[in-house]
């Protein structure tokens, strides 16, 4: 097999911002992936929260082509993707996953959901995000989204208006399912405050309200409100499901943060035994790299993967989401194609 990979911008319409940072854009680099003529893709994109720059990408790139380059059968390699776990950063991983599941999709004609032995896709409803926007700001946005047919919305938190924004939002939005994300900014006593505060706007879920780190933090404001909470940056591996088993109502899956479909499948596995909810999430990507995490959702309960619906341009089509409803074609493989 071939490994070849080409790196391109990708701009927000306008800056994301969060509790943390604030984010116009980045960089991602499609994987390719070749065998038999056929060719796989995935993406990885750079994020400075898990210390994941292009260089950084690249070097790591150039390290697997050789090793890649000893496998006969992209299926060979599907088996030994946790052999590459310790080496790779997760979104590296993840989108070398992406490309050898693309890969072994279209050289058997069947949509990577369908090759995994899971039931048929049908259309789900995505959130949308709304950033650390001025309240006014925020109802414009929800308004806007719901007139394109969005009925779930994810609103990012951690500042003084935060209790205005929600009630802003839900003014805006009033039949709309209400995520909340803090990205970690509030703590415990915040989160159980806040959420009493907001009661009267039927909240559907808050993700990871507070810094990771202290799981037994989230089983207490879990007792405390009735609001399910989500963890996100705490379920990175199935060591920490472990550890917050009968604590939180569900936990987020990003194929980036964990390393992909093949990680992904075993936390949902574990996730479910435990009795916890499922959760999509993404960071910004194309459609590329949000499409893996697409074949999956037939067993989230929450689903926020808009991470292509941010860009000015995006380079790859075929899950749609424009309209809050992401879909797939019975195409063979992840079921994207360039843009254009």
């Amino acid at each position: 097999m071939r490994l070849g990979w080409r790196s391109y911008p990708l701009r927000l319409r306008e800056p994301l911002r969060i509790s943390r940072s604030t984010m116009p854009g980045r960089d991602a680099v499609q994987v390719e992936l070749s065998h038999d003529g056929v060719t796989g893709h995935g993406e990885v994109v750079t994020s400075v929260y898990y210390g994941l720059d292009l260089a950084a990408i690249l070097d790591l790139l150039a390290g697997l082509r050789d090793r890649v380059r000893g496998y006969g059968e992209p299926e060979t390699l599907v088996a030994d993707l946790p052999a590459f776990a310790a080496e790779l950063p997760a979104g590296v991983l993840a989108a070398l996953d992406a490309a050898v599941h693309d890969l072994v999709g279209r050289r058997a004609g069947l949509p990577v959901h369908r090759w995994l032995g899971r039931p048929g896709f049908s259309p789900v409803p995505t959130a949308h995000t709304i950033g650390l926007v001025a309240p006014e700001d925020a109802a414009t946005a929800a308004r806007a989204l719901g007139r394109r047919g969005f009925q779930f919305v994810k609103v990012k938190c951690g500042d003084a208006a935060d209790p205005a924004r929600i009630a802003a939002v839900r003014a805006a939005a009033p039949r709309a399912r209400l995520l909340l994300d803090p990205n970690g900014a509030w703590t415990a006593e915040q989160t159980v405050r806040l959420l009493d505060t907001m009661r009267p706007y039927r909240i559907d879920a808050v993700e990871q309200p507070i810094a990771p780190g202290t799981p037994q933090l989230l089983a207490w404001i879990s007792a405390r409100t009735d609001v399910p909470v989500i963890a996100d940056e705490d379920a990175a591996t199935v060591a920490h499901l472990d550890a917050l088993a009968g604590t939180v109502a569900g936990i987020n899956i990003k194929l980036a943060k964990c390393g992909g479909i093949h990680v992904a499948q075993q936390l949902a596995a574990t996730a479910r035994a435990y009795g916890m909810d499922l959760m999509l999430g993404c960071l910004v990507a194309s459609s590329l790299g949000i499409a893996p995490a697409v074949h999956l959702t037939g067993d989230a309960r929450w689903i926020d993967l808009d991470g292509h619906l941010l860009l000015a341009d995006d380079p790859w089509t075929g899950i749609d989401g424009h309209d809050g409803v992401l879909r797939l074609t019975d195409e063979p493989g992840l079921g994207v194609r360039a843009a254009g």
